[in-house]
């Protein structure tokens, strides 16, 4: 391993949630790049499937992410099938590939595979800062989406029309037109506000819920006005490699909130864990 960085579900995995005592101890890291035993420059792609599944990586019902079934990142070496190393480009920087690996694939696979939005379509992302939402703002900027993102903090407003958002507001505020699709990994805090704001036959793609569950479903709205509810878990190994090449092709650099050392990783999970980092934290190892 050269690099990997802090997700939330290392903090998630951290508290105990998804790991039974039996799979303890366990390590952590879900992402990464490094160089495989032939010397090759590889990026880590996370879901590992059952051996004889032949359809998309995320939808194997046995398949499992590094730092679950199997130990993670974290570490000095990761051992992986050959099947999950996709070719790092010289050019690209260790800190691209280990968040091209996790955090800009499953903003990828929300906004091109899940919500099947294309260029000139007008998209909000719920919450500018996190990891997946400043990689989704970046990527749908840079293939040509309108984007509006909210947050309940200017400075991350700001940030976010920095990276290319054509609009920021406050969250929950009302919108002048409603919204072809809703990034939303936030969950019981905008639940309401996604359903409300998405056109009729919109799409509201979620990848997670760090707010906890919504105790409204909203389910009146969603068939009525036919909204598409549609998860999200990380992404395909092919969909990987198109990801580094639509990188590669714009030039998009990911915002790197810090990059520490992985012995200070107790820094890092305790910044998470405040709601203090925009962007992503990087290990080097």
């Amino acid at each position: 391993m050269r690099t990997s960085t802090l997700n939330h579900h290392d903090l998630w995995s951290l508290k105990g949630v998804g790991l039974r005592e039996a799979q303890l101890p366990r390590i952590l890291g879900c992402d990464g790049a490094g160089i495989d035993e032939n010397g090759n420059e590889v990026i880590v792609h996370s879901i590992v499937n059952s051996p004889d599944w032949k359809g998309p990586d995320p939808i194997d019902p046995r398949r499992t992410m590094l730092s679950e079934g199997v130990d993670g990142t974290f570490a000095t070496k990761v051992l992986v099938p050959t099947h999950n190393l996709v070719p790092k480009p010289a050019e690209m920087s260790w800190s691209t590939a280990a968040i091209c690996s996790v955090t800009m694939l499953t903003a990828y696979r929300m906004l091109f595979t899940q919500a099947g939005l294309r260029p000139g379509d007008l998209v909000l992302i719920q919450g500018a800062g996190g990891g997946v939402n400043s990689a989704a703002i970046q990527l749908a900027s840079a293939a040509g989406l309108r984007v509006w993102v909210t947050s309940r903090n200017q400075d991350r407003r700001n940030r976010a029309l920095d990276l290319g958002a054509e609009r920021a507001f406050e969250s929950g505020a009302r919108l002048p037109e409603k919204v072809d699709a809703v990034i939303d990994n936030v969950g019981a805090a905008t639940w309401a506000h996604s359903i409300n704001v998405l056109r009729p036959g919109g799409t509201l793609v979620t990848c997670g819920a760090t707010t906890g569950d919504p105790t409204r479903t909203e389910l009146t709205k969603i068939f009525f006005r036919e909204l598409r509810i549609q998860g999200s878990t990380c992404g395909t190994i092919d969909e990987l490699r198109s990801l580094v090449s639509f990188v590669q092709a714009t030039g998009i650099a990911p915002v790197v909130d810090e990059q520490l050392p992985l012995a200070q990783a107790r820094r890092a999970f305790t910044r998470m864990a405040a709601g203090e980092i925009f962007g992503k934290i990087v290990f080097t190892h």
